[in-house]
Order: structure tokens, then C-alpha cells, then sequence
């Protein structure tokens, strides 16, 4: 089979690979028909080498597909169901998954439970599992993760539970977000995009979303979302004044940070990469910290992978904020979830994507996708 293939830093490319095989009786095999890069396989495009990637890797943890074949202990699909995978593979039936903590999954934990769950395609730290940017998948614990979708779910909108739509359901149900309120989102990415829907559709009365590019902004502003352009400031602690000055100085109630340890583009950003200085990957994550009001919450849903200084923990005592963080746990959202994209999908969900192309074209769109080039958001592969 075809496959998209980590090959080094900067480097993945389509090779074939071979096609997988049940493996254990709680598998399945499905056969892709949609497949999508995410904001977090960036890190791996760029920082894989240090992240326990090895060349040859498969990438991908967002797919959907034809079911071809289950294992034994497999009833709750059957061969020629369309079905969504989640990109967190938990069991369903542990101490953490009866929690509804399905992305902490002791039974696919790997590194002798110093990580959560496994993932597709996202590392030998979380599993070494191959990832679903192929044209075959192998689907652990088939018994429980796949999700069969019926045809009142629109095909694209199906392929976003399988990671953003829960990821930004999770960040908005973390942010306690209240009728009326008002919300910030930091980055308007894939997930913050469908944060900032998500919010109003809850019932925020405000939406602020934050970012450095004119298409994502635009993007936002079509649906009802007030845009902050962070390229027009010079510092940090601009964006933080502009927030404190449209909320009258209070700070916004929720504030959401979905750009995670990969912040760029930002003046001082520019500046440093300019003069070989390694920048500050906290930045988006300390403008969320200071746009909050006092006994508000801060919901991290952008991804950070390492140990990081100078956390402003004594601000944070003083304002008494509230941080909520982690994974998103798929499939405690996607009953819920569904049930809005059956109804009539008023997210908007599958206007999200904006780039459908072949497999075969996975290289030029990492490289598309990580620059943020021509407007792209959402990249779709189809195998």
C-alpha cells in the first residue's frame, strides 16, 4: 500500500509500505478514504528527531474509512461499515476509560505508564503505531474506539471526530464557558476555528480570536467571531492590553489557547529567528495567562511536549485562575457531538477543510500546511 512516511526533519514522503494484517483479536482493518494532517503532525514534521520518531514511520492519526475485515472479539462493527477512528486508542474498559479519561488508557499506555494512551502514528513515545495517512489502516481495540457513522453524517464533518472536533468540544467543556460570557481564542488553526463555533454554539456572547494570518481571521469573522490581528502589535503584552480594553478592563472570562509550544510568527518571534536566538515558545500560552479576569479559566488545548521555565505561577495565585489541559478524550464527546451534526451540522463542521488532494501530494501540503500558505487550514489526503 501507499503511504506517508516520516523520513527525517522537514522531509516525509509517499513510499509503499506493507499492508497490514490482524494482529490481535480485538483489531480491525479498514480501508481509508479520507485522511488528514494535523496541527500536531507539524511537530513531528519539523521536531520528529527529537520526539522518538524513526524513519520510515507511517504518520497520521486523522482517518475514516470502509471496515474490511475484524478481528474475533470485534462486534460492535463489521466489514463494509464506514467508520471514524479517534486518534487516542483506549480500551474502554480500564480504571482511567471508566472515567471517561479514555486518553490515559492503561491497557495502550506506553513507556511503562509514563505516557497516556497510544496514538496513530505520533511516536514510539505513544506507541509506535502506525498511522492512518495510508491507504490501509490496522485499528487496535476495534472492540470499542471506531465510531460507524450513518449517512445523516456529512463525510468531512465524520473525518473531524476523529481528532478536532472532540479536541475543540473538550477545550470549550474545559474553559467553563457560560451563556453570555466572553471567550478568547488564542490561534485560529483548525481547532480554534471550530473552538470559536463551538463556544458561541454553547452560548458565549462573545468570541475574540487571536492570530497572525488574514485568512484564518477571515475565516472566523464569517462566523460571528471578533478578530484580533496579533501581527499589528509589537510585543506580547499588547495583545494582552487590547483584550483587557475591549472586555473594560476586566479580561475575558474563558480564555482558550489552542497554538501550543510551536508559537511563531509573532514580531519578537521574527526578530529572535533573525538573530539565532531561540524564541519564546510560551508566548501564546503567556498572552492567554494575562488576557483572563480574575477567577476565570485558562483551557490549554495547544500542545506542549517538554519542560518548560519561568511559568508565571505567582500571577496566577494572585488572579486565582483555574488551567484545565490535557489530550482530548475522544469518545467521551462524540455522542454528544453527533448529535449536533445529525441535527443539521450548524458548526459548519466540514467547511473547515479547505485543501482536498491526493496522497501522493502529502509532501507539498506539509510543507503548505506548516507555512500557512494560500490559505490553507485544513488539508484533507485521499488515498
Amino acid at each position: 500500500m501507499k503511504a506517508v512516511r516520516w523520513m527525517g526533519p522537514r522531509w516525509v514522503q509517499v513510499e509503499q509500505a506493507p499492508d497490514p494484517e490482524i494482529q490481535q483479536p480485538t483489531d480491525a482493518i479498514i480501508k481509508v478514504t479520507a485522511t488528514a494532517i494535523c496541527g500536531s503532525d507539524l511537530h513531528l514534521y519539523d521536531h520528529g528527531a527529537s520526539m522518538a520518531m524513526k524513519p520510515g514511520d507511517i504518520l497520521g492519526h486523522e482517518a475514516m474509512g470502509i471496515v474490511e475485515e475484524v478481528g474475533s472479539d470485534v462486534a460492535q462493527i463489521a466489514p463494509g461499515d464506514r467508520v471514524v477512528v479517534p486518534f487516542n486508542i483506549s480500551c474502554g474498559h480500564c480504571f482511567f476509560c471508566t472515567k471517561g479519561l479514555y486518553s490515559q488508557c492503561e491497557e495502550t499506555q506506553n513507556l511503562g505508564g509514563r505516557k497516556g494512551a497510544a496514538l496513530f502514528g505520533y511516536t514510539h513515545m505513544y506507541g509506535g503505531v502506525p498511522g492512518g495517512q495510508a491507504e490501509y489502516l490496522r485499528v487496535p481495540m476495534a472492540h470499542f474506539g471506531p465510531i460507524r457513522l450513518d449517512d445523516s453524517v456529512p463525510e468531512l464533518a465524520g473525518l473531524l471526530l476523529s481528532d478536532v472536533l472532540p479536541t475543540a468540544w473538550q477545550a470549550v467543556a474545559y474553559a467553563d464557558v457560560e451563556p453570555g460570557s466572553t471567550v478568547a481564542v488564542f490561534g485560529l488553526g483548525p481547532v480554534g476555528q471550530m473552538v470559536a463555533r463551538i463556544a458561541m454554539h454553547r452560548g458565549a456572547g462573545r468570541v475574540i480570536g487571536v492570530d497572525l494570518v488574514a485568512e484564518r481571521l477571515q475565516m472566523a469573522a464569517k462566523h460571528g467571531v471578533e478578530p484580533l490581528d496579533a501581527s499589528q502589535f509589537d510585543s506580547p503584552g499588547e495583545v494582552v492590553s487590547a483584550i483587557q480594553q475591549i472586555t473594560k478592563g476586566r479580561g475575558a472570562d474563558s480564555v482558550i489557547e489552542a497554538v501550543g509550544m510551536d508559537s511563531a510568527g509573532s514580531t519578537p518571534d521574527r526578530v529572535l529567528q533573525t538573530l539565532k536566538v531561540q524564541p519564546d515558545r510560551l508566548i501564546s500560552l503567556r498572552e492567554a495567562l494575562g488576557s483572563v479576569r480574575r477567577g476565570g479559566t485558562v483551557s490549554v488545548v495547544g500542545v506542549y511536549a517538554m519542560w518548560f521555565p519561568n511559568f508565571p505561577i505567582g500571577d496566577l495565585f494572585d488572579k486565582q485562575i483555574t488551567i484545565r489541559w490535557g489530550q482530548a478524550n475522544v469518545r467521551r464527546w462524540t455522542g454528544e457531538i453527533l448529535d449536533v451534526l445529525r441535527a443539521s451540522d450548524s458548526l459548519g463542521a466540514a467547511s473547515l477543510v479547505t485543501d482536498e488532494v491526493p496522497l501522493d501530494a502529502a509532501p507539498q501540503m506539509y510543507e503548505a500546511f506548516k507555512r500557512k500558505e494560500n490559505g490553507v487550514v485544513k488539508v484533507v489526503l485521499r488515498p
